[in-house]
Protein backbone atom coordinates (compact mmCIF):
# COMPACT_ATOMS: atom_id res chain seq x y z
CA UNK A 1 0.00 0.00 0.00
CA UNK A 2 1.42 3.37 -1.06
CA UNK A 3 1.93 5.83 1.78
CA UNK A 4 0.18 9.18 1.56
CA UNK A 5 2.13 12.36 0.99
CA UNK A 6 1.54 15.20 3.42
CA UNK A 7 1.73 18.81 2.29
CA UNK A 8 1.84 21.65 4.80
CA UNK A 9 0.39 24.91 3.59
CA UNK A 10 -0.67 28.22 5.08
CA UNK A 11 -1.89 31.53 3.78
CA UNK A 12 -0.20 34.90 3.88
CA UNK A 13 3.14 35.10 5.66
CA UNK A 14 3.92 38.81 5.90
CA UNK A 15 7.44 39.24 7.23
CA UNK A 16 7.81 42.90 6.30
CA UNK A 17 7.14 46.20 8.00
CA UNK A 18 6.72 45.66 11.76
CA UNK A 19 8.02 42.09 11.71
CA UNK A 20 11.10 43.13 9.73
CA UNK A 21 11.82 45.57 12.55
CA UNK A 22 12.14 42.78 15.14
CA UNK A 23 14.38 40.55 13.02
CA UNK A 24 18.17 40.55 13.19
CA UNK A 25 18.59 42.69 10.07
CA UNK A 26 16.07 45.45 9.39
CA UNK A 27 15.44 47.77 6.49
CA UNK A 28 15.03 51.49 7.05
CA UNK A 29 11.70 51.95 8.86
CA UNK A 30 10.40 54.65 6.49
CA UNK A 31 6.99 53.87 5.01
CA UNK A 32 4.83 55.67 2.48
CA UNK A 33 1.44 55.09 4.06
CA UNK A 34 -1.17 57.80 4.42
CA UNK A 35 -1.43 57.20 8.17
CA UNK A 36 2.04 58.62 8.62
CA UNK A 37 3.36 55.65 10.59
CA UNK A 38 6.78 54.11 10.16
CA UNK A 39 7.51 50.39 10.49
CA UNK A 40 8.52 50.67 14.16
CA UNK A 41 5.07 51.96 15.04
CA UNK A 42 3.59 48.56 14.21
CA UNK A 43 5.81 47.01 16.86
CA UNK A 44 4.56 49.62 19.33
CA UNK A 45 0.93 48.78 18.48
CA UNK A 46 1.56 45.08 19.09
CA UNK A 47 3.23 45.74 22.44
CA UNK A 48 0.45 48.09 23.46
CA UNK A 49 -2.00 45.26 22.81
CA UNK A 50 -0.22 42.31 24.43
CA UNK A 51 2.82 43.55 26.30
CA UNK A 52 6.52 43.72 25.54
CA UNK A 53 8.13 41.60 22.85
CA UNK A 54 11.27 39.81 24.09
CA UNK A 55 14.55 41.62 23.50
CA UNK A 56 16.37 40.79 20.29
CA UNK A 57 19.07 38.96 22.27
CA UNK A 58 16.37 36.62 23.60
CA UNK A 59 14.77 35.90 20.23
CA UNK A 60 16.08 32.90 18.24
CA UNK A 61 16.16 33.03 14.46
CA UNK A 62 12.86 31.08 14.30
CA UNK A 63 11.16 33.38 16.85
CA UNK A 64 8.29 34.46 14.57
CA UNK A 65 7.35 30.83 13.83
CA UNK A 66 6.95 30.18 17.56
CA UNK A 67 4.56 27.31 18.26
CA UNK A 68 4.56 26.28 14.58
CA UNK A 69 8.05 24.78 14.86
CA UNK A 70 7.20 21.92 17.27
CA UNK A 71 4.07 21.16 15.23
CA UNK A 72 6.11 20.91 12.03
CA UNK A 73 8.68 18.75 13.80
CA UNK A 74 5.92 16.42 14.99
CA UNK A 75 3.97 16.21 11.72
CA UNK A 76 7.02 15.97 9.44
CA UNK A 77 5.24 16.98 6.22
CA UNK A 78 6.84 16.00 2.93
CA UNK A 79 6.48 19.50 1.52
CA UNK A 80 6.04 22.94 3.13
CA UNK A 81 4.43 25.76 1.15
CA UNK A 82 3.74 29.35 2.21
CA UNK A 83 2.38 32.40 0.43
CA UNK A 84 5.24 34.80 1.11
CA UNK A 85 3.50 38.14 0.88
CA UNK A 86 6.59 40.28 1.30
CA UNK A 87 9.27 41.57 -1.04
CA UNK A 88 12.70 40.39 0.13
CA UNK A 89 14.78 43.38 -0.79
CA UNK A 90 16.71 46.47 0.23
CA UNK A 91 15.16 48.50 -2.60
CA UNK A 92 14.17 51.98 -1.42
CA UNK A 93 11.86 52.78 -4.33
CA UNK A 94 8.22 51.95 -3.49
CA UNK A 95 5.71 51.15 -6.19
CA UNK A 96 3.90 54.45 -6.91
CA UNK A 97 0.26 55.01 -5.96
CA UNK A 98 0.17 51.92 -3.75
CA UNK A 99 -1.00 52.30 -0.17
CA UNK A 100 1.07 49.65 1.61
CA UNK A 101 4.59 48.40 0.92
CA UNK A 102 6.01 45.26 2.54
CA UNK A 103 9.69 44.37 2.51
CA UNK A 104 12.00 42.16 4.53
CA UNK A 105 15.78 42.54 4.53
CA UNK A 106 17.38 39.79 2.40
CA UNK A 107 19.69 38.82 5.28
CA UNK A 108 16.57 37.71 7.14
CA UNK A 109 15.91 34.94 4.62
CA UNK A 110 17.33 32.57 7.24
CA UNK A 111 14.06 33.12 9.12
CA UNK A 112 12.25 31.34 6.27
CA UNK A 113 14.95 28.67 6.19
CA UNK A 114 14.59 28.11 9.94
CA UNK A 115 11.10 26.65 9.41
CA UNK A 116 12.32 24.39 6.61
CA UNK A 117 10.05 26.03 4.04
CA UNK A 118 10.43 24.36 0.64
CA UNK A 119 8.34 26.66 -1.55
CA UNK A 120 7.26 30.30 -1.48
CA UNK A 121 4.41 31.12 -3.81
CA UNK A 122 4.79 34.73 -4.87
CA UNK A 123 1.94 35.65 -7.23
CA UNK A 124 0.44 38.12 -4.76
CA UNK A 125 -0.12 41.83 -4.25
CA UNK A 126 3.03 42.64 -2.25
CA UNK A 127 5.81 40.84 -4.13
CA UNK A 128 6.63 43.94 -6.22
CA UNK A 129 5.84 46.57 -3.58
CA UNK A 130 9.39 47.87 -4.05
CA UNK A 131 9.40 47.73 -7.81
CA UNK A 132 10.67 45.12 -10.22
CA UNK A 133 14.22 45.41 -8.83
CA UNK A 134 12.72 44.33 -5.49
CA UNK A 135 10.91 41.43 -7.16
CA UNK A 136 14.10 40.24 -8.86
CA UNK A 137 16.05 40.51 -5.61
CA UNK A 138 13.35 38.46 -3.90
CA UNK A 139 13.69 35.70 -6.49
CA UNK A 140 17.48 35.72 -6.34
CA UNK A 141 17.58 35.73 -2.53
CA UNK A 142 15.25 32.74 -2.28
CA UNK A 143 17.14 30.83 -4.95
CA UNK A 144 20.48 31.34 -3.21
CA UNK A 145 18.85 30.19 0.04
CA UNK A 146 17.70 26.97 -1.62
CA UNK A 147 14.00 27.87 -1.45
CA UNK A 148 11.97 27.34 -4.61
CA UNK A 149 9.37 29.88 -5.71
CA UNK A 150 6.46 29.94 -8.13
CA UNK A 151 4.23 32.57 -9.70
CA UNK A 152 6.87 35.13 -10.69
CA UNK A 153 9.68 35.21 -13.20
CA UNK A 154 11.97 37.18 -15.45
CA UNK A 155 9.43 36.60 -18.20
CA UNK A 156 6.01 35.01 -18.57
CA UNK A 157 7.39 31.52 -19.21
CA UNK A 158 9.22 31.57 -15.88
CA UNK A 159 6.25 33.09 -14.07
CA UNK A 160 3.93 30.40 -15.42
CA UNK A 161 6.31 27.54 -14.63
CA UNK A 162 5.92 25.40 -11.52
CA UNK A 163 8.22 24.69 -8.63
CA UNK A 164 8.95 20.97 -8.96
CA UNK A 165 9.52 18.61 -6.04
CA UNK A 166 10.52 14.94 -6.09
CA UNK A 167 9.03 13.13 -3.10
CA UNK A 168 9.01 9.51 -1.94
CA UNK A 169 7.74 6.66 -4.12
CA UNK A 170 8.84 8.63 -7.21
CA UNK A 171 6.04 11.14 -6.72
CA UNK A 172 6.51 14.51 -8.36
CA UNK A 173 4.61 17.52 -7.03
CA UNK A 174 4.23 20.58 -9.25
CA UNK A 175 3.31 23.86 -7.55
CA UNK A 176 1.82 26.55 -9.78
CA UNK A 177 0.96 30.04 -8.56
CA UNK A 178 -1.28 32.74 -10.02
CA UNK A 179 -2.70 36.06 -8.86
CA UNK A 180 -5.70 38.21 -9.68
CA UNK A 181 -6.45 41.92 -9.56
CA UNK A 182 -9.32 41.33 -7.10
CA UNK A 183 -6.66 40.74 -4.43
CA UNK A 184 -4.87 43.99 -5.22
CA UNK A 185 -2.25 42.67 -7.65
CA UNK A 186 -1.47 45.54 -10.00
CA UNK A 187 -2.34 44.77 -13.63
CA UNK A 188 0.99 46.31 -14.64
CA UNK A 189 2.79 43.60 -12.67
CA UNK A 190 1.75 40.89 -15.13
CA UNK A 191 4.72 39.18 -16.72
CA UNK A 192 5.03 39.01 -20.49
CA UNK A 193 7.52 37.30 -22.83
CA UNK A 194 9.95 40.21 -22.49
CA UNK A 195 9.27 41.52 -18.97
CA UNK A 196 9.54 40.24 -15.43
CA UNK A 197 6.44 40.01 -13.31
CA UNK A 198 3.59 37.93 -11.90
CA UNK A 199 1.57 35.10 -13.41
CA UNK A 200 -1.99 36.45 -13.67
CA UNK A 201 -5.22 34.59 -14.44
CA UNK A 202 -8.64 36.18 -14.99
CA UNK A 203 -10.70 34.19 -12.50
CA UNK A 204 -13.83 36.21 -13.31
CA UNK A 205 -13.75 34.44 -16.69
CA UNK A 206 -13.42 30.81 -15.59
CA UNK A 207 -13.43 29.17 -19.02
CA UNK A 208 -10.74 31.49 -20.36
CA UNK A 209 -8.63 31.24 -17.20
CA UNK A 210 -8.76 27.43 -17.09
CA UNK A 211 -7.80 27.22 -20.76
CA UNK A 212 -4.70 29.30 -19.98
CA UNK A 213 -3.99 27.26 -16.87
CA UNK A 214 -4.33 23.97 -18.71
CA UNK A 215 -1.78 25.17 -21.27
CA UNK A 216 0.62 26.17 -18.48
CA UNK A 217 0.25 22.83 -16.70
CA UNK A 218 0.54 20.58 -19.74
CA UNK A 219 3.87 22.12 -20.72
CA UNK A 220 5.32 20.48 -17.62
CA UNK A 221 3.01 17.69 -16.44
CA UNK A 222 4.03 14.04 -16.54
CA UNK A 223 1.90 11.00 -15.78
CA UNK A 224 1.42 10.57 -12.05
CA UNK A 225 2.26 14.15 -11.09
CA UNK A 226 0.39 15.83 -8.24
CA UNK A 227 -0.65 19.36 -9.23
CA UNK A 228 -1.07 22.09 -6.62
CA UNK A 229 -2.43 25.46 -7.73
CA UNK A 230 -1.88 28.35 -5.33
CA UNK A 231 -4.14 31.33 -6.06
CA UNK A 232 -4.21 34.84 -4.62
CA UNK A 233 -7.76 36.03 -5.19
CA UNK A 234 -10.56 38.08 -3.68
CA UNK A 235 -10.69 40.79 -1.05
CA UNK A 236 -9.35 40.88 2.48
CA UNK A 237 -12.61 40.63 4.46
CA UNK A 238 -15.92 38.85 4.05
CA UNK A 239 -17.32 35.32 4.02
CA UNK A 240 -18.84 35.34 0.55
CA UNK A 241 -16.90 33.45 -2.10
CA UNK A 242 -17.41 34.75 -5.62
CA UNK A 243 -19.30 32.27 -7.78
CA UNK A 244 -16.75 32.75 -10.55
CA UNK A 245 -14.02 31.51 -8.23
CA UNK A 246 -16.05 28.38 -7.44
CA UNK A 247 -16.61 27.74 -11.14
CA UNK A 248 -12.94 28.27 -11.86
CA UNK A 249 -11.90 25.86 -9.09
CA UNK A 250 -14.23 23.15 -10.36
CA UNK A 251 -13.12 23.55 -13.98
CA UNK A 252 -9.45 23.62 -12.95
CA UNK A 253 -9.95 20.21 -11.34
CA UNK A 254 -12.08 18.77 -14.14
CA UNK A 255 -10.24 20.19 -17.14
CA UNK A 256 -6.70 21.06 -16.05
CA UNK A 257 -6.03 18.14 -13.70
CA UNK A 258 -5.46 20.15 -10.53
CA UNK A 259 -5.42 18.11 -7.30
CA UNK A 260 -5.29 20.85 -4.66
CA UNK A 261 -6.30 24.52 -4.80
CA UNK A 262 -4.51 26.60 -2.18
CA UNK A 263 -6.42 29.88 -1.96
CA UNK A 264 -5.40 32.98 -0.05
CA UNK A 265 -5.74 36.78 0.19
CA UNK A 266 -8.46 37.02 2.83
CA UNK A 267 -7.07 38.07 6.21
CA UNK A 268 -9.23 35.40 7.87
CA UNK A 269 -10.07 31.75 7.29
CA UNK A 270 -12.79 30.87 4.77
CA UNK A 271 -14.69 27.77 3.70
CA UNK A 272 -13.32 24.54 2.30
CA UNK A 273 -14.74 22.26 -0.37
CA UNK A 274 -13.90 18.75 -1.50
CA UNK A 275 -14.88 18.49 -5.15
CA UNK A 276 -14.55 15.16 -6.95
CA UNK A 277 -12.16 14.05 -4.24
CA UNK A 278 -9.94 17.12 -4.63
CA UNK A 279 -9.35 19.81 -1.99
CA UNK A 280 -10.28 23.46 -2.48
CA UNK A 281 -9.22 25.87 0.28
CA UNK A 282 -10.93 29.11 -0.71
CA UNK A 283 -9.07 31.24 1.83
CA UNK A 284 -6.38 30.12 4.26
CA UNK A 285 -6.32 33.44 6.10
CA UNK A 286 -3.19 35.31 7.18
CA UNK A 287 -0.80 33.06 9.03
CA UNK A 288 1.54 35.77 10.27
CA UNK A 289 1.31 39.54 9.98
CA UNK A 290 1.94 42.75 11.93
CA UNK A 291 -1.73 43.70 12.44
CA UNK A 292 -1.60 43.01 16.16
CA UNK A 293 -3.13 45.97 17.98
CA UNK A 294 -4.88 47.36 14.89
CA UNK A 295 -8.62 47.65 15.45
CA UNK A 296 -11.42 47.07 12.97
CA UNK A 297 -12.88 43.89 11.46
CA UNK A 298 -12.53 42.28 14.89
CA UNK A 299 -15.46 39.93 14.22
CA UNK A 300 -13.35 38.13 11.59
CA UNK A 301 -10.66 37.25 14.17
CA UNK A 302 -7.72 37.95 11.89
CA UNK A 303 -5.41 37.08 14.79
CA UNK A 304 -6.40 33.42 14.41
CA UNK A 305 -5.07 31.09 11.74
CA UNK A 306 -4.76 27.45 10.75
CA UNK A 307 -1.84 25.25 9.79
CA UNK A 308 -3.16 22.98 7.03
CA UNK A 309 -1.76 19.45 6.69
CA UNK A 310 -3.10 17.93 3.48
CA UNK A 311 -2.86 14.15 3.09
CA UNK A 312 -2.95 13.01 -0.54
CA UNK A 313 -2.93 9.52 -2.03
CA UNK A 314 -0.10 9.78 -4.59
CA UNK A 315 -1.46 6.88 -6.64
CA UNK A 316 -4.86 8.50 -7.21
CA UNK A 317 -4.30 12.17 -6.37
CA UNK A 318 -7.35 12.06 -4.14
CA UNK A 319 -7.63 13.74 -0.77
CA UNK A 320 -7.23 11.30 2.12
CA UNK A 321 -7.55 13.83 4.95
CA UNK A 322 -7.06 17.39 6.11
CA UNK A 323 -5.79 18.17 9.60
CA UNK A 324 -5.75 21.78 10.79
CA UNK A 325 -3.84 23.13 13.77
CA UNK A 326 -5.23 26.41 15.21
CA UNK A 327 -2.79 29.23 15.94
CA UNK A 328 -2.89 32.83 17.13
CA UNK A 329 -0.53 35.75 16.53
CA UNK A 330 0.67 37.28 19.81
CA UNK A 331 3.90 39.28 20.23
CA UNK A 332 4.34 39.17 16.44
CA UNK A 333 4.87 35.42 16.47
CA UNK A 334 2.84 32.22 16.09
CA UNK A 335 1.28 30.89 19.30
CA UNK A 336 -0.97 27.96 20.04
CA UNK A 337 -4.55 29.23 19.86
CA UNK A 338 -6.23 29.75 23.20
CA UNK A 339 -9.36 27.73 23.99
CA UNK A 340 -11.76 30.53 23.04
CA UNK A 341 -9.95 30.97 19.73
CA UNK A 342 -10.00 27.25 19.03
CA UNK A 343 -13.74 27.11 19.67
CA UNK A 344 -14.29 30.16 17.44
CA UNK A 345 -12.33 28.53 14.63
CA UNK A 346 -14.21 25.26 15.03
CA UNK A 347 -17.62 26.94 14.93
CA UNK A 348 -16.66 29.26 12.09
CA UNK A 349 -15.10 26.57 9.92
CA UNK A 350 -18.06 24.27 10.57
CA UNK A 351 -20.47 26.98 9.43
CA UNK A 352 -18.45 27.93 6.35
CA UNK A 353 -17.57 24.39 5.29
CA UNK A 354 -21.19 23.25 5.53
CA UNK A 355 -21.93 25.62 2.64
CA UNK A 356 -19.87 23.19 0.53
CA UNK A 357 -21.13 19.93 2.03
CA UNK A 358 -18.23 19.48 4.48
CA UNK A 359 -17.80 19.91 8.22
CA UNK A 360 -15.04 19.90 10.82
CA UNK A 361 -14.66 17.96 14.05
CA UNK A 362 -12.36 18.60 16.93
CA UNK A 363 -9.70 16.01 17.69
CA UNK A 364 -7.74 17.15 20.71
CA UNK A 365 -6.36 20.57 19.79
CA UNK A 366 -6.80 20.00 16.07
CA UNK A 367 -9.65 20.38 13.59
CA UNK A 368 -10.18 17.59 11.06
CA UNK A 369 -12.19 18.02 7.89
CA UNK A 370 -15.20 15.74 7.54
CA UNK A 371 -16.07 15.09 3.90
Amino acid sequence: MTANITVFMVGDVMLGRGIDMILEHSNHPILYERNGLDARDYVTLAERQNGSIPDRSERPVDYVWGAAIPVLNEKKPDLKIINLETSVTTSDTPWPMKGIHYRMHPKNVKVIQSAGIDCCVLANNHVADWGFPGLLETMDTLQIAGIKCAGVGRNSFEAQSPAVFHLHHNTRVLVFSAGHSSSGVCDSWEANPDKEGVNMLEFYKPAEAVAQLREQIYKHKQDGDIIILSVHWGGNWGWKIDSSFVKFAHKAIDEAGVHVIHGHSSHHVKGIEVYNGRLIIYGCGDFLNDYEGITGHDNFRGDLALMYFVDINPATGLLEGLRMVPTQTIHLCVNKAKEDGLKWLMNTMSRECKKFGCDVRRVGDELHLVF
